[in-house]
């Protein structure tokens, strides 16, 4: 019994196009028998996953399979079975039919990852900071060449400067031609037969550089900068890769960041929100006057617009949100205590009976 084709594919039966494409694509690389030569089993899966993507790929076909289970509906129609050419060399060679897909020439350098840690005011209002990395950079004994002085590069004899070698071989479709990287001078098209002694026929040298990042106004926790171009060099004069900082921010003692507003919850105590009060308020551009009305409750908001975050594109800036939290006090001395009784009396609410002091216990314990 043949196996389910969105098993094969291994993705879900509601799975858009662009999923199973995907999932093609990798099992299709995966699986080639000419990536897999000392595999029995290759071939067949490789038939099963095109077969697989053939009647998933197309809707009308995919529809039918849906509904009855079988792949019939176009039994002996003329249509490619591996989906079409273009998504057959898409997989292998990375474009379409006749792209072809050469590597050949210098090796780009590779991408550096780093981390930096923010003070909540750094990101807010931006900064620049100091990094150090260890990176490849050009040899300066052989100006990047990777040749000794005096020699240099040859043309490759494996590929003859191609950087790629072929095979071809019987397929369903005839005779298919691919490519793989020359195993002798690894994609180059070039050989070294007397290196340099300082960087060992690379082109590079691994050095602890320290650069300057400039971090914009509003950046928040988790972005990524990509600095192109300060990543490591290429072997032998190849292309420099990019530097992806990623940014880390201490969190604030008492706000927090909601997008480009700032959050802040601001307890007061029942006297300043029943009778109102004008506070100085810190905010990070300096001290602001803060108007609480009297009457005011637990979950009323004050907005300080243009005290947030700026933004990171264009101009303007978030606003400064005090939520307040209205705190009753827990402990009261006596007066306290005298005081809101009578208040509760004038106001006639109900309010417990008060608690016998501590004297009181004392003399009830004696007698």
């Amino acid at each position: 019994m043949a196996r389910d084709h969105y098993e094969v594919l291994g993705v879900a039966r509601d799975a858009d196009a662009v999923e199973i494409k995907q999932a093609y694509r990798r099992l299709a690389r995966d699986s080639h028998p000419d990536a897999n030569p000392d595999d029995s089993q290759a071939e067949e899966r490789f038939k099963a996953i095109s077969a697989a993507y053939t009647v998933l790929s197309d809707p009308q076909r995919r529809l039918h399979y849906d509904r009855f289970g079988d792949d019939s509906s176009r039994a002996g129609a003329t249509g490619d079975p591996f989906g079409g050419f273009g998504d057959l060399f898409e997989t292998f060679f990375g474009g379409g039919f006749g792209t072809g897909g050469r590597r050949r020439g210098p090796i780009p350098g590779e991408d550096l990852e780093t981390v930096i840690e923010l003070d909540f005011e750094d990101a807010v209002f931006g900064c620049e900071r100091e990094v150090t990395v260890h990176t490849a950079v050009a040899c300066g004994d052989c100006t990047a060449t990777g040749a000794s002085q005096g020699s240099r590069a040859q043309t490759c004899q494996t590929c003859q400067g191609a950087g790629q070698v072929q095979r071809v071989r019987q397929s369903l479709l005839g005779q298919v031609v691919t490519g793989t990287v020359c195993p002798t001078c690894s994609g180059r098209g070039e050989t070294i037969s007397d290196p340099c002694t300082s960087c060992s026929g690379e082109g590079r040298v691994v050095e602890e550089q320290t650069l300057t990042v400039h971090v914009r106004a509003g950046v928040d926790e988790g972005t990524t900068l990509r600095l192109t171009g300060r990543g490591a060099t290429g072997p032998r004069g190849g292309p420099t890769g990019d530097l992806y900082v990623h940014i880390r921010v201490h969190r604030h003692a008492f706000l927090v960041r909601q997008g480009f507003d700032l959050i802040h919850r601001l307890e007061i105590p029942v006297t300043q929100a029943a009778l109102g009060v004008s506070i100085d308020y810190e905010t990070l551009d300096g001290v602001e006057p803060l108007e609480i009305p009297r009457g005011t409750v637990t979950g009323d908001v004050f907005r300080m617009r243009g005290s947030g975050v700026p933004h990171v594109q264009g101009r303007g800036r978030g606003d400064l949100l005090v939520e307040v939290l209205v705190a009753t006090p827990a402990e009261l001395d006596e007066k306290g205590e005298e005081l809101l009784r009578s208040l509760a009396a004038s106001r006639g609410e109900e309010v417990a009976p008060p608690s016998e002091g501590l004297m009181s216990r004392i003399r009830s314990a004696l007698t």
